[in-house]
């Protein structure tokens, strides 16, 4: 059944029990009041209410929890939204109230009763709808602790709303005690607050203003059931009274204090928003730099990059970069200053004999002031300056200027000495690659990046009594895309992963490198593996250039269930040798290959599966490269070749099953020259 007809259906199903709820509280309230038998279960309206908060949360859940487009301002919108509708009916409803006046209608305990009960289900679907909301905002950033205490405090929310139902019997004391453990954990769990530190600026006030209006609502509602309850309860006790029930408190008060909890730690993590975002920023364009080999075509890439990245770290208001060439020819770049007056405090300077600015001493943050303020016409008052070196040689000068006297701290001066030298050693990248290009060194390039290519893959994988592990790798050309690796968990889980990045040669090397990372950052966070694949297509989609991706499997072998876990991004079919049949199959799962949808639906194409494992089992990956090896007539080496060759050996160990796949796939080829990477990660089970 899909999100849309489960939503239909509890919204179906909530209405149905308030509308019993209603005609039940009703009816038992005027038997009351006439003394009469009601003719109905006194319970009947508090189970129908139960009913009505059951459907409410699944109606959330499936419309607020499982939707993965939401973030979190989204999130505080859905409430802001859903306050705003139920606050506006209760609202039309009080000003009804007012235009029928001093007439008999509104003093009636019955129409009294039926606005209460309006009321009360505006109040709980707001209620449910926050609680939805501040969940997704709590276990934001899962972790096993986390969703194992919010499960403990479900049930417990659970416990209480049988309790009320049912009114079971219990000691005070154990009562009293899990009263006070759902406090305590609700406490703990409204201290998760992680997701604000990923708000900008702009966000948090934004967030600010829609928990302010949530506070508000959750009062006014507060107040207008409680105040109605009192009138009702001053004429019959035989109501639906919600104070009387513990977990309507408990919802209440565990959403409000989220909802405070929140509105402060996003107030008093304001004022450190700017402070957070500069440094952001400053993160940012630094990267920029570091990456400008990869990103840039010249050197005059990053030279802009240069003058942008430090003009806006420490807010210049004007900035020049001199590049002096091999012939002494000279390029300046600038910022809000023309070549005319960049020439004429670069001469003030030197004629008024002032050391250690524009010639690089160890003074750079002096105030100038006193001697720029003597240069006829000039505006500015602080300068800072850097030498841009290159093989330890300058091959120019940063210079960056304020109107104000001692606008640049050591902090800014710190910030701007590292973009230098960062953009010295990405021109000095560049102008390695031109002269090995122009000299034909570019194989003696490659065969250092191959080195550090062999430094990326792992030169110990994981051990496990439960399994043996072995694993080939050799490139094509001097530099290859076949990465795979292995990162334990946990005590019982291990993380795998193989990958080919598509190309071959340096381009194929880099993407891989960030592939290593993406692995082991994402891999320690315990994800699901479909989970994984998601946010390693985010992070990759920026990265790879147009028609460029990565096929790879993603495994995760848990020893203490005897299960693989594994999700397929357009990799080849894991060939899985069974022992109890004494047969391999090719596991064909879908999945598309990393980088190839460069969106959210991207989610919407890969899986995860689940595979049990047993003592002989033999688990086989590898690259395309294995299957598509050639031999002298141009056939490929295929996949039932593969096949045939492992259930030759299936009574050997990983090493020598290794061992003998590769000496057929040389055999076949006729040569010790292939054609594309050939990897291969074999695993056997204990």
């Amino acid at each position: 059944m899909g999100n849309k007809a489960i939503i239909r259906l509890t919204s179906l199903g909530a209405a149905i029990a308030w509308i019993i709820l209603f005609f039940s509280d009703l009816t038992i309230l005027f038997s009351d009041t006439k003394g009469l038998a009601p003719g109905i279960p006194l319970w009947l309206p508090g189970v129908m209410l139960d009913i009505y908060l059951i459907m409410l949360y699944y109606h959330y859940k499936f419309r607020i929890e499982k939707d993965e487009n939401l973030n979190f301002t989204d999130l505080l919108w859905k409430v802001f939204a859903t306050g705003l509708i139920v606050t506006v009916v209760s609202l039309s409803i009080r000003f009804v109230i007012f235009l029928l006046g001093n007439t008999t209608l509104p003093g009636h305990i019955l129409f009294g009763d039926s606005v209460y009960l309006i009321n009360l289900s505006l109040f709980f679907s707001f209620l449910v709808a926050a609680y939805t909301s501040w969940k997704r905002l709590i276990i934001y950033q899962k972790s096993k602790w986390l969703i194992r205490t919010w499960r403990v405090f479900e049930f417990l929310l659970l416990f209480v709303l049988i309790y009320d139902s049912l009114r079971i019997e219990l000691n005070e004391g154990i009562f009293i005690m899990l009263m006070i453990i759902l406090g305590l954990i609700a406490l703990v769990l409204s201290a998760n607050m992680k997701w604000v530190a990923y708000l900008n600026f702009k966000q948090k006030w934004t967030s600010l203003l829609l928990l302010l209006l949530t506070l508000f609502y959750l009062g006014y509602f507060f107040y207008t059931v409680s105040r109605q309850s009192d009138i009702i309860s001053e004429a019959s006790t035989s109501f639906l009274d919600f104070r009387s029930h513990i977990f309507n408190i408990s919802l209440f008060g565990f959403v409000m204090m989220y909802s405070i909890f929140s509105f402060l730690v996003i107030l008093f993590n304001l004022p450190t928003s700017s402070v957070f975002e500069q440094k952001l920023e400053e993160v940012v364009n630094f990267q920029r730099l570091s990456q400008s080999i990869q990103t840039e075509q010249s050197e005059e890439s990053v030279y802009n990059i240069l003058l942008e990245s430090s003009v806006s770290s420490v807010f210049a208001d004007a900035a020049w970069l001199e590049i002096r060439g091999t012939n002494q020819d000279t390029r300046l770049f600038s910022y809000q200053i023309s070549e005319k007056d960049a020439l004429e405090i670069t001469n003030h300077i030197k004629n008024q004999n002032i050391k250690g600015v524009l010639d690089q001493g160890s003074d750079k943050t002096r105030n100038l002031s006193k001697y720029l303020a003597s240069l006829k016409g000039g505006r500015f008052r602080s300068v800072l300056a850097f030498p841009i070196l290159v093989k330890g040689e300058s091959i120019g000068t940063l210079a960056l200027l304020k109107e104000l006297p001692e606008g640049f701290t050591k902090e800014m001066t710190r910030i701007i000495s590292t973009f230098a030298n960062q953009a010295g050693i990405s021109i000095e990248n560049f102008r390695l690659l031109e002269e090995a290009f122009q000299n034909e060194r570019y194989k003696e390039e490659l065969k250092i990046a191959k080195t550090v290519q062999k430094s990326l893959l792992p030169q110990k994988l994981e051990q496990d009594m439960q399994y043996d592990i072995a694993a080939f790798s050799r490139s094509a050309d001097e530099v290859g895309g076949d990465y795979y690796d292995t990162l334990r968990i946990n005590d019982h889980e291990v993380a795998m992963i193989i990958a080919d990045v598509s190309g071959k040669g340096t381009t194929a090397a880099f993407h891989m490198s960030q592939m290593k990372g993406i692995f082991h950052s994402l891999a320690q966070q315990q994800l699901d593996p479909k989970e994984f694949m998601v946010r390693a297509n985010m992070a990759l989609k920026h990265c790879l250039e147009r028609g460029s991706f990565i096929s790879a499997t993603y495994f995760v072998v848990d020893s203490k269930e005897k299960k693989i876990y594994y999700a397929r991004a357009g990799h080849c079919p894991v060939l899985y040798y069974n022992s109890s049949t004494s047969k391999a199959e090719y596991l064909k799962d879908k999945g598309t290959a990393l980088g190839m949808i460069k969106t959210k639906d991207y989610c919407n194409f890969i899986e995860t599966y689940e595979l049990p494992y047993a003592s002989g089992d033999i688990m086989i990956l590898y690259t395309d490269g294995v299957t598509e090896a050639k031999d002298k007539k141009g056939a490929e080496f295929d996949y039932d070749r593969l096949k045939q060759t492992v259930e030759e050996v299936t009574d050997k160990s990983p090493k020598e099953i290794q061992e003998h796949l590769i000496k057929k796939l040389y055999e076949y080829s006729g040569t010790d020259e292939i054609n594309d990477d050939y990897t291969t990660m074999i695993v056997k089970f204990n």
